[in-house]
């Protein structure tokens, strides 16, 4: 009861600081914009056509493209791309930075180096969105009376129409990152997510009215629900905290910096989401070159036999799909953490500051203990990760549900972009002395309270 009272209390709070309160509409005025261009369907396109053949999405890299951006591959509509362009350029420069030396000095530049990456980032994002775009105009003229007039000049409308929204849509995530609350472009994509939610809670509502599912058994789902939600809550926040020593140093004119503990946070699961969406990206790679070749003939190809039976054997629900499914996840958690993290640079950092880890000579000893201890807390990490990511598929299987809201993909965005955002909601609140949602940020010092 207390905990909800402080809840409450802390969420009263956030419109008693007038800059927060302001932060927060524009955040959600741009999610309203967002949402309503999410309705609003290309020119030339029968809508009605195009949603009876949604179901061949499913198992195919637009199902899992028409998740992040709210079902608007389905509806056809002027936001159809999302913000998917953009984080496409965003984790394309990411990588290349880890065999481009060009491009690594430019992320060590400071500001004037982001911003020229954030520039060639968006000159990126433009192209994707042409690309992308055509292909899609192509995708739909290859749908049976989805397009009312096929051609040249439907392409090039399409094209116009969806390059503009997804520029948009790139300029509304910046907006929200730098006016309003959260990371835009991560808080796009979690409303996307969302907005299937009602939905599913009424597919399942119904399908307990008609007796498709007892009491027991939905009470039962809600429990599995919970539970897997709290872990991944525990996956996300978990970290292995490597203790930090700053010796005392005299700065100045005689003035004495007294020394520091610290600590290095290593994140359990430092990749996030990453290693999931790579994961389905190569195993649905059969599926989709199925689902536009057609089921072989009597006389097909070797080849075009080969990838349908690839197709069929990894499936949603087969040993095969499963075994491949965790071993991607597994792989592409090292392979993503070891790009994002250099313990080099983190270990000359550290040194260059003064500081070591107790025990541990500062310079190439540090890189290699943090590393060790970085490729140690993986592995767990990576197995949860996969676990995470299966549960649904066993639970759909268990309750004998054909499809569900949730998905280990869709829980972790919606899980991570909650946390962050309520961290800095936190930081707003505790910097103007107001109570927030976590007691643990209080601490006590030299008798009265210092907020971290």
């Amino acid at each position: 009861m207390a905990n909800g009272q402080n809840a409450a209390a802390a969420a009263a709070n956030i419109f008693k600081v007038p800059e927060l309160k302001a932060k927060i509409l524009f955040t959600l005025l741009c999610l309203a914009l967002y949402r309503l261009g999410s309705h609003i369907t290309t020119p030339g396109v029968n809508v009605v056509a195009l949603q009876a053949l949604a179901g061949q999405f499913q198992g195919t890299i637009f199902g899992i493209y028409d998740l992040f951006v709210g079902g608007g591959l389905q509806r056809a509509t002027v936001f159809a791309l999302g913000i998917m362009p953009y984080i496409s350029a965003s984790i394309l420069f990411q990588l290349l930075a880890a065999v481009m030396p060009a491009i690594e000095k430019l992320q060590k530049e400071g500001e004037e180096g982001r911003r020229k990456l954030t520039q060639w980032t968006r000159y990126t994002t433009v192209v994707l969105c042409i690309g992308q775009s055509y292909t899609y105009a192509l995708f739909l003229e290859a749908q049976p009376g989805a397009v009312l007039d096929p051609g040249l000049d439907f392409r090039l409308l399409t094209v116009l129409m969806l390059t503009t929204g997804g520029v948009f849509v790139m300029w509304l995530g910046e907006q929200i990152t730098e006016r309003g609350v959260g990371n835009g472009m991560s808080l796009l994509i979690f409303f996307s997510i969302l907005q299937g939610f009602p939905g599913a809670v009424l597919n399942t509502f119904e399908l307990y009215q008609a007796g498709g599912i007892s009491l027991i058994r939905l009470a039962a789902l809600a429990a599995t629900l919970v539970a897997i939600m709290a872990a991944v809550v525990a996956l996300t926040m978990a970290q292995r905290k490597i203790p930090v020593q700053i010796p005392r140093k005299v700065v100045g004119r005689g003035r004495i910096r007294e020394g520091q503990r610290s600590f290095i946070p290593l994140r359990i699961n430092s990749a996030g989401v990453m290693p999931i969406i790579f994961a389905q990206s190569i195993i649905i790679i059969p599926g989709t070159l199925a689902a536009f070749m057609g089921n072989p003939g009597p006389g097909s190809s070797g080849a075009r036999r080969f990838i349908y039976e690839m197709s069929q054997a990894l499936q949603v629900g087969t040993t095969w799909y499963y075994l491949l499914y965790v071993v991607l996840i597994v792989y592409f958690t090292y392979f993503y953490t070891s790009i994002i993290f250099n313990p080099t640079d983190l270990a000359e950092n550290l040194k260059r500051q003064g500081g070591f880890i107790p025990g541990v000579k500062p310079g190439a000893k540090t890189a290699d203990y943090i590393d060790h201890v970085l490729t140690r807390i993986t592995l767990p990490g990576a197995v949860y990760l996969a676990l995470i990511a299966v549960l649904p598929y066993l639970i759909f299987s268990i309750f004998d549900l054909q499809t569900f809201f949730f998905g280990g993909t869709s829980l972790l965005i919606v899980v991570g972009v909650a946390l962050d955002t309520m961290q800095q909601l936190q930081q707003h609140l505790l910097l103007r002395q107001y109570e927030g949602f976590m007691k643990k940020g209080r601490v006590k010092y030299r008798g009265r309270q210092r907020y971290m």
